[in-house]
């Protein structure tokens, strides 16, 4: 089920022209490249994983930045990632204040309200990359994996239409994996689940997609070990099917400006 707790700012993203959503306006200015950011972030998490954090952009200079200044001229990335405390973003890619447009949920999943999310950091934020990152030992994704299964255990009124998007994901690692039984699928289900949100993503979002045909900006996804640190990286040609998927969708959204503008 959609959630819409968008709906009382629709009105004023109306009035948002689409000039404004240029990617490469002003404040983008001195940006580094998607492959870019994407060095950045490896980086950031090698350093991370080995004990060598260097915590850049978290001293009393950068908040006063932050208090003054746009974050549109700074945040290189934006990372939609779980809400599960074991992963803390700017921490694990070795960044700081103002470096990254963090969208959390539960499973990481890309509903309405996330969508709006991220069509804000790269169209208004102005960041190069767009990292969907799931991680190991995802309860949301368990709990979604046990219910396929039959034995989940009731669960509160709101979480259900919350993680609805994840039983898609479920059911292809199930199909993709059948010798995989029990919790043995989780894995791939969470992997199956980035997967899911590119896709709810490319769908539901026409800004995105143009911005990915424009190559100003590179959507990937990866998947973070919350017991060793670790970020690995998924693969680039998983997006571009996915894309590709969606522009022939007959279902996919067309406009990609609120009130038609």
């Amino acid at each position: 089920m959609k959630r819409t707790r968008l709906a009382p700012v629709i009105g004023v993203l109306a009035g948002i022209s689409a000039a404004s959503l240029s990617w490469g306006a002003a404040a983008a200015k001195g940006k580094p490249s998607p492959d870019e950011v994407l060095g950045q972030l490896r980086e950031g998490n090698r350093r991370f994983v080995a004990g060598q954090s260097i915590h850049p952009n978290c001293g009393g200079a950068r908040l006063q930045q932050a208090g003054t200044e746009s974050q549109g001229d700074y945040a290189y990335a934006t990372v939609l990632t779980c809400s599960d405390s074991r992963i803390p973003v700017e921490r694990i890619f070795d960044a700081g204040v103002m470096d990254i447009f963090v969208v959390r949920v539960a499973g990481n999943v890309a509903d309405v309200d996330e969508v709006g999310s991220i069509e804000y950091g790269l169209a208004h934020v102005n960041t190069p990359v767009l990292v969907i990152l799931g991680h190991t030992q995802c309860g949301a994704v368990t709990a979604v994996t046990h219910h396929v299964e039959g034995k989940g255990h009731p669960l509160e009124r709101n979480i259900p239409p919350l993680v609805d998007n994840i039983e898609p994901a479920v059911r292809r690692a199930m199909a993709s994996h059948p010798d995989a039984f029990g919790d043995a699928v989780i894995p791939h289900a969470i992997v199956e689940n980035v997967w899911q949100a590119v896709g709810d993503l490319f769908l539901t979002s026409p800004a995105v997609r143009n911005l990915m045909r424009s190559a100003k900006v590179k959507v990937v996804g990866a998947i973070y070990d919350v017991g060793t640190g670790r970020v690995d990286w998924l693969p680039d040609f998983k997006v571009a099917e996915i894309l590709a998927a969606a522009e022939e969708n007959p279902q996919r959204a067309i406009e990609p400006m609120a009130g038609g503008h």
